[in-house]
């Protein structure tokens, strides 16, 4: 028997594609319809109108019965409770009028601010983060309404001196950036209470003049390449929150008990290899972690401290001497590692004191963490 060979006209392929194109239009109806009509597609309605009503500050009580969103009793909830209208209301302008005060910029393809920026005087935040940007311009200082500067992971060389002008400034925080010296003005931020510096690796001193910072609650000047806690943060005297981790510290400050109000130190990944008498001075202090490594001798009383002082010690790999070029190689990689490592102590120690369930002696966690 020879070859089969099937003989098709042009009308016969058109008619069997027309055929299928029916058919397949068929069953996207059927399947739209299916998920419209599924348990899944109500229930992601339901968790769209829960969230919608909790940013909108709407009670549970309003739209849940017997734990099942009830869309009727929302209506009438709306409809008959004019006081929870006006209240949404309320929220709704109170959101757009705080809008009006925040500029926010985002994305590599910025490398200065827009010229417009500086029109708008009238803003109480900047948050600028992920850009190429390199400097931040003079005509900060008309910004006298600024309450919040948030410039983290640009490629920030140094602040303008003009920052000094910021009086009711309260949070600064240039986090990874490039930043290797800080001005003196900043010292005149009198109001400043959260201060954020780290990641920047050839950040090595603080000038003097932020002793002046009396308001201050929060240091971060982690990431850094500190040889020793900065003189102006020991005169700190509202300081409550230090992070030194991740720096050059082979001591610390005898008089460090001088810091009377802090209540966490973070000293993990240092090159430490004794904690002084002094920590068991400082009655406030609720919270200590360092790296176990190195240490060779620390005061038995930090340890076995029975005023609910928290002692953890992490275990991880010993820091590594590496040159400039090396740094600026993995300078992305290990931000990123630092930012992970940051994010995760700052979680274990909100869970920590949320449960309070680590006794006062002390606590050894092995991490290790690889991204």
């Amino acid at each position: 028997m020879g070859h089969q060979v099937i003989i098709f006209d042009f009308s016969s392929i058109r008619g069997m594609w027309e055929i299928r194109a029916k058919k397949h239009k068929e069953r996207q109806k059927k399947e739209k319809e299916r998920v419209a009509t599924s348990a899944l597609e109500k229930i992601r309605q339901e968790w769209d109108i829960i969230l919608e009503c909790r940013r909108k500050g709407i009670p549970q009580a309003a739209y849940l019965n017997n734990g099942v969103v009830d869309t009727n009793r929302i209506l009438d909830k709306l409809e008959n409770n004019s006081s929870l209208i006006k209240k949404i209301a309320l929220l709704n302008e109170t959101e757009k009028k705080r809008n009006k005060f925040i500029f926010q910029l985002s994305g590599e393809h910025w490398t200065q601010l827009p010229d417009s920026l500086k029109e708008q005087t009238h803003l109480k935040e900047w948050h600028i983060n992920n850009t190429m940007i390199a400097t931040i311009p003079t005509y900060i200082a008309l910004f006298q309404e600024l309450r919040i500067l948030e410039l983290p992971c640009n490629q920030i060389t140094d602040l303008p001196i003009e920052i000094g002008c910021l009086k009711n400034l309260k949070e600064l925080n240039v986090c990874f950036n490039r930043l290797k010296t800080i001005p003196p003005e900043l010292g005149d931020c009198e109001n400043l209470e959260k201060l954020d510096l780290s990641g920047n690796l050839e950040l090595t001193e603080l000038p003097f003049e932020l002793s002046n910072l009396k308001k201050v609650t929060f240091v971060d000047v982690s990431a850094n390449s500190f040889p020793s806690i900065p003189i102006c943060v020991l005169r700190m005297s509202n300081l409550q929150w230090l992070d030194m981790s991740s720096n050059n510290l082979k001591d610390l400050p005898q008089d460090i008990d001088r810091l009377e109000e802090l209540q966490t130190l973070l000293l993990q990944k240092n090159k430490l290899t004794y904690l002084p008498q002094a920590l068991v001075n400082m009655s406030k202090l609720t919270l200590l972690v360092v790296s176990s490594e190195g240490l060779v001798q620390m005061p038995t009383a930090v340890c076995e401290s029975t005023t609910g002082l928290k002692f953890i010690s992490l275990k991880d790999n010993p820091l590594e001497t590496t040159s400039f070029q090396e740094m600026e190689e993995i300078r992305e990689s290990d931000r990123d590692r630092e930012l992970f490592e940051k994010e995760f102590m700052k979680a274990y120690i909100t869970d920590l004191r949320e449960r309070e369930t680590v006794p006062s002696y002390t606590t050894k966690v092995s991490l290790s963490i690889h991204i």
